[in-house]
């Protein structure tokens, strides 16, 4: 099972970008589709971005789409999601996932412990 650790959320005023990053622990990072999803105060989670083992099919919700891109390194067992574009309605919890794909995602896979990202209008 891997292990799933993200960084590099904060606060950013409105227009502003980030990049997190989620690194993975074990040999097997390769082998799983990956994704992003967010949970702000008083809401559910909420799926955002995934992306296949590969990295050649990725999958966004249509609030992020055009402005977040997320991407992977399998060399260095990291997938990242660059934000751009931000609003304050971003702001939320940010959780990595890993799944055996992006069909199961949803449903199924280990979470990391979340990452804060605040946007300031």
């Amino acid at each position: 099972q891997v292990q799933l650790v993200e960084s590099g959320g904060g606060l950013v005023q409105a227009g502003g970008s980030l990049r997190l990053s989620c690194a993975a622990s074990g040999r097997t990072f390769s082998t799983y589709a990956m994704g992003w999803f967010r949970q702000a105060p008083g809401k559910e989670r909420e799926f955002v971005a995934a992306i296949s083992w590969s990295g050649k099919s990725t999958d966004y919700a249509d609030s992020v789409r055009g402005r977040f891109t997320i991407s992977r390194d399998n060399a260095k067992n990291t997938v990242y999601l660059q934000m751009n574009s931000l609003k304050p309605e971003d702001t939320a919890v940010y959780y990595c996932k890993s799944a055996a794909s992006i069909a199961t995602m949803p449903s199924f896979g280990s979470w990391g412990q979340g990452t804060q990202v605040t946007v300031s209008s």
